[in-house]
């Protein structure tokens, strides 16, 4: 299949391209930048030049593809309600293009995003096989600048690494390379309106997250309080605190995906992340 992917050279984009093309699919990436049109070329994908902002060119793309996979995202935390809509527009645009052909149509659900994702379960009723895949809060690997890197900010700059109250609460987190295999089995296979969970690591005790960070910058490990949480980890302090335990049986026995790759603790133990 000749797959149309959004935020095709960010972090997780640019693994499910290669999983595509070693899939033996052709992938059109979306891409703003020459730079990005260059490590698209590099690989062996197609460029097509637009922004998440730029339907036209959404409607292009989706309409010269036999599938979609929708992984770009505006992460504007000043303005996440301008985020959400820019979201919800960009499905809807692609949406338009593919309805009644059967194709399919990956997207990736994000935090309070609901309006996108029941506009993707209503193109399910319209000829479109829609699917959504909710990944951990934690896709781990190298090149990683999402919550795990901002921890280990957080402990070199305050001088401790820090879980809150006893750090039992539940994280859950996945390998981007085991992320990139579930949105190609997507993309082949799911069906119709299905909620698939990309989670490999169903649920660490966090404070183990803190200790190894302790460990590898030789810095002490300190339980905090709820009330000093905020005020240690900024906009995350609520994240540290949260027990989220979560599960993907149901989409492995769905798809067959088998999440193969480093759990987030021995990723953690291979030093990439500790390297400045």
């Amino acid at each position: 299949m000749r797959i149309f992917v959004t935020g095709a050279t960010g972090y997780i984009g640019s693994e499910v391209v290669r999983e595509l093309l070693e899939g033996g699919h052709q992938v059109l990436g979306l891409t703003r930048s020459d730079h990005g049109a260059a490590q698209l070329d590099k690989v062996g994908a197609e460029v097509h030049r637009g922004t998440l902002d730029d339907l036209d060119s959404l409607r292009r793309g989706a309409a010269m593809a036999d599938g979609v996979i929708h992984l770009a995202f505006k992460h504007d935390f000043s303005n996440f309600a301008e985020s959400l809509a820019m979201d919800l527009r960009a499905v809807v645009a692609m949406g338009a293009a593919l309805e009644g052909t059967g194709k399919p149509f990956i997207i990736t659900a994000h935090a309070n995003g609901i309006a996108s994702e029941n506009a993707v379960i209503g193109l399910a009723e319209r000829g479109v096989r829609t699917s959504i895949v909710s990944l951990a809060p934690s896709v781990h690997g190298e090149q990683d600048k999402g919550f795990v890197p901002q921890l280990i900010h957080t402990a070199r700059t305050k001088g401790f690494s820090a879980y809150v109250e006893d750090g039992s609460n539940r994280w859950p987190a996945v390998h981007r390379l085991d992320a990139a295999t579930l949105y190609r089995l997507a993309v082949e296979a799911a069906p119709a309106g299905s909620r698939l969970d990309g989670v490999g690591d169903e649920g660490i005790p966090f404070r183990d997250i803190p200790a190894s960070i302790g460990r590898h910058l030789n810095l002490p490990v300190v339980s905090i309080s709820r009330e000093e949480a905020e005020a240690h980890f900024g906009f995350l302090g609520v994240l540290a605190a949260l027990d989220i335990p979560r599960s993907s049986v149901q989409t492995q026995d769905l798809l067959g995906w088998r999440p193969v790759q480093l759990g987030l603790l021995e990723d953690l133990e291979q030093g990439h992340y500790f390297k400045k």
